[in-house]
């Protein structure tokens, strides 16, 4: 028995994988340059390296809607990132888009996002206005670029410039420690299906657990279009399940013909398109994956009742209000006294600057560290 060395799986790449796909061995490269790997493509090491970040393991206590204290079943940042990659493979393996690469992207999508959510988000931005702001997709990138510590050669995780790319998403507005991936006018289409697969992820996921926690009921959900059609559509005996079943079908049902529907569209877009070659996705004036236009009109008008119903309901506000006081005051206290910061921020000032400092050390924080902290002080 021979083993399937890291040429094999390359070459299986460039016979099985559609000419607008990337391939690892085709990748820009690293910023510090690195040995390749016997049996493992540059991609696959990309995801592998993501998993084992401490970056991605504090994502289990991090808020996606409801903080972690709310209950067990309710998803994370973790469990969110899960759902997506597995999404994106499917649309990869459909597309015969590189999974690899699109797997990776959405499991570092996350790993900038503070605690508490957008909230805490929106209080750094706030902040750190003098500073270049805050936003969780450059943090992401200046986590993998820059703070994460497990290599003696470099800093960092030293991703593929292909998997930077499809991190950093909107550009760079603060000034990053190395140079930053250039970008097109689109992205890879790896990096098109992981921010599609993101979205459905949080948006099925996220009425799953509206309806557990009560936020949200069935009456409301009746005259949203996509889940009226997704529960009209099921056979009698599911409709007539109890409602923990009932609801795992309509949201099963609505989440494959997303993506479903999501994977067909963009092969018919793709091949309208013409391209052949990866670079020719990057020039092209839009993005290739995409849904039908109803379809997208449909998702338009789920993702509106999520945001007035579940994510501004009052009880989610109230959360929000104490998270952005929370981080505030942690922000502020730091600002004020030096002797309330771990060693290993304080040595980071004289390079990243004070601001900047102890916002990657707020950002890096869990809901329940975040919480602790702000008792302490």
């Amino acid at each position: 028995m021979s083993l399937r060395t890291r040429a094999d799986a390359e070459r299986d790449e460039r016979e099985r994988l559609a000419p607008w796909a990337e391939k690892s061995g085709d990748s820009r490269g690293r910023l510090h340059p690195e040995p390749e790997h016997a049996y493992r493509t540059a991609f696959a090491r990309d995801r592998d390296r993501i998993v084992h970040a401490r970056a991605f393991r504090r994502l289990e206590y991090k808020t996606q809607v409801f903080v972690f204290h709310e209950g067990d079943h309710y998803r994370n940042r973790l469990t969110h990132t899960i759902e997506g990659s597995q999404i994106a493979r499917t649309l990869a393996r459909a597309l015969r888009l590189n999974e690899d690469l699109a797997e990776a992207v959405v499991l570092a999508h996350d790993l900038g996002h503070t605690p508490f959510g957008h909230a805490g988000e929106r209080v750094l931005d706030e902040l750190l206005a003098d500073e270049g702001g805050f936003d969780h997709n450059r943090q992401t990138l200046r986590i993998v670029d820059w703070l994460e510590e497990r290599y003696a050669e470099f800093r960092g995780l030293n991703l593929t410039w292909e998997t930077r790319e499809g991190i950093l998403k909107h550009g760079c507005d603060w000034e990053h420690p190395v140079p930053v991936p250039e970008r097109g006018a689109s992205p890879s289409l790896e990096a098109q299906v992981a921010d599609h697969a993101d979205e459905i992820a949080y948006l099925n996921h996220d009425l799953d657990d509206g309806l557990r926690s009560g936020l949200l009921d069935w009456r409301q959900l009746a005259a949203v279009p996509l889940w009226a059609e997704a529960h009209d559509a099921l056979p009698p005996a599911a409709r007539d399940s109890g409602e923990r079943v009932l609801r795992a079908e309509v949201i099963r049902a609505l989440m494959d013909r997303l993506v479903t529907e999501l994977a067909s569209e963009s092969a018919r877009v793709v091949t309208a398109a013409g391209v052949r070659e990866p670079d020719a996705v990057r020039r092209a004036p839009e993005p290739l994956i995409r849904f039908p236009r109803e379809t997208a009109d449909l998702q338009r008008g789920l993702k509106e009742f999520l945001y007035a119903e579940l994510y501004s309901h009052p009880r989610v506000l109230e959360v929000s209000r104490r998270a952005e006081e929370t981080l505030g005051d942690l922000y502020r206290a730091y600002r004020a006294g030096r002797a309330a910061l771990p060693g290993h921020v304080l040595a980071r000032f004289p390079q990243e600057g004070e601001a900047r400092a102890i916002a990657d050390y707020i950002a890096g924080m869990t809901d329940r560290f975040a919480l602790a902290e702000h008792e302490k002080l």
